[in-house]
């Protein structure tokens, strides 16, 4: 049975091909030689006309009737979720969550677009009275224009449904770029959107590099807001370039997460919720509390027991259903990982468990849950965003030593404490600089309706998801009247 092959969407239609083409090859991380499906690559060309087509269909898209934009979003939500297990099957195949985590991931992509189908019909705008006399003030919001979207390969589906639903909701056209390590995820939510009755142009997908199709997006005039999840490094870049174009970013840049267990929590739930939130989805979430510091009265007994529970996860297969952690998203991620743990040891931290390569007959790309103990606040596995299970604890003396550690870092995404001291757990939420706290829960939860995003170096711009995506996929217009 032959691979297929299969091609962006642009102007309303998927781009035919011919096999002679760049092709790049879609491989499963738990078996690296299956091929699940192989893409044409998109290049410069391609990008500039899904841009002129965007361009074309945004005056119109803008002035549609906001019940036929609900109608399209509620199509592809209710879809979505009507296949919820197919779109997890090919989402753990192609990443390597293990498949009761893409199947909540599918679950939360598909009711992204549902509630902003709501969205559209919400009532929005203002009005004033005037300083001046017979003068009405009306504040109302439009659409930005032409979107391009950039999304990274951890979160395959639910990271493109938060920026593409809100998106269209507005009344904006798309040029979305996946990551080229997940193309398959992507490819399947383009080819329901294909189906939801947007007119040609309104949404586009180019699956290629980021050399061409990324670079194009992010330096062409014609693109009026950029919305990007990725790399710090990536995100710095974009700002720069957007910066001279005047357009629009909303950058998500990543973390290096703290999690603050102090002496009164309960032992239990503060394994749980490290274990959660450091290593479910192999490690590999922008939110992962990679930093665990803890106070000298439980560290022991928690490190005991963090101990005993990470040997007990059981490294796998994605698709296996005894599998706790799948395999790392390929060999690029696999061997850095295994860096991070070498950087580790040579710095004088102690490895208590894990970080080791698995041998698997698929040659899959499994690496053990690492903890590491002895961990100073000068160590680049403490400072550094590994993006993968690797843990650290740090040991402080008590809750205010605990808040400056967990302050100590340029990033500010998401940020934990586990206390059953109510003093301590409303301090926290409000003394920590993170753009999203938890209280006894992982960092790494969050909900789709609610706004996500960090502060410092993790993000830039307007809140994703919820109500407050609205400030980023709209502009705000003042309209006097003389009566």
């Amino acid at each position: 049975m032959s691979t297929p092959i299969k091609s962006s969407y642009v102007d309303g239609a998927f781009v035919a091909h011919h096999t002679s083409v760049d092709l790049l090859e879609n491989r499963n991380p738990s078996s690296p030689d299956e091929v699940i499906e192989r893409f044409v690559r998109a290049d410069q060309a391609l990008t500039e006309q899904a841009i002129a087509a965007a361009r074309r269909a945004a005056p119109g898209w803008a002035r549609v009737n906001a019940q036929q934009r609900a109608d399209s979003l509620d199509f592809i939500g209710t879809e979505i979720l009507a296949r919820r297990e197919e779109l997890a099957q090919l989402l753990s195949r192609e990443e390597g969550k293990i498949l009761r985590e893409a199947l909540g991931e599918v679950d939360r992509a598909g009711r992204s677009f549902k509630f902003y189908a709501q969205e559209v019909l919400r009532a929005d705008g203002e009005k004033y009275p005037s300083v001046r006399q017979d003068v009405s003030i009306d504040v109302f919001t439009q659409p930005v224009g032409v979107i391009g979207i950039i999304a990274p390969w951890n979160f395959p589906i639910a990271i493109p449904a938060w920026k593409i639903a809100p998106a269209l909701c507005f009344g904006n056209c798309v040029v979305f770029k996946p990551a080229e390590r997940v193309p398959s995820s992507a490819w399947a939510l383009a080819e329901i959107i294909s189906r939801a009755g947007l007119p040609a142009g309104v949404f586009n997908l180019l699956i290629g590099p980021g050399r061409s199709v990324g670079d194009t997006l992010i330096r062409s005039r014609d693109i009026d807001a950029i919305s990007f999840t990725g790399s710090e490094h990536t995100g710095r870049q974009i700002a720069k370039i957007a910066a001279e174009n005047m357009t629009r970013v909303q950058l998500e840049m990543g973390g290096k997460n703290p999690l603050v267990v102090l002496d009164d929590a309960d032992l239990e739930q503060a394994v749980d919720v490290a274990l959660n939130g450091s290593f479910y989805s192999t490690g590999q979430r922008c939110t992962a509390s990679s930093r665990v510091i803890v106070t000298a009265g439980i560290h022991d007994a928690f490190v005991q027991r963090l101990a005993e529970r990470t040997r007990a996860l059981k490294v796998g297969d994605a698709l296996a259903a005894d599998t706790d952690i799948g395999p790392v998203v390929d060999a690029r991620q696999l061997e850095q990982n295994l860096g991070y743990v070498s950087i580790g040891q040579q710095e004088g931290a102690t490895r208590v468990c894990g970080g080791e390569p698995v041998d698997s007959p698929s040659g899959a790309f499994l690496f053990t849950p690492a903890l590491f103990t002895d961990v100073r606040p000068d160590m680049r596995i403490y400072r550094e965003e590994i993006f993968g299970p690797v843990l650290c604890v740090l040991k402080v003396d008590d809750y205010e030593q605990a808040l400056a550690a967990a302050e100590d870092t340029p990033f500010g995404l998401s940020a934990g404490i586990v206390t059953t001291s109510l003093r301590h757990a409303e301090h926290f939420k409000r003394h920590s600089s993170a753009g999203m706290v938890m209280i006894n829960l992982p960092t790494a939860g969050v909900d789709y309706h609610v706004p996500f995003g960090g502060n410092g170096a993790s993000s830039l711009g307007a809140r994703e998801q919820g109500t407050h995506a609205r400030h980023f996929f709209t502009r705000v217009k003042t309209a006097y009247q003389l009566a």
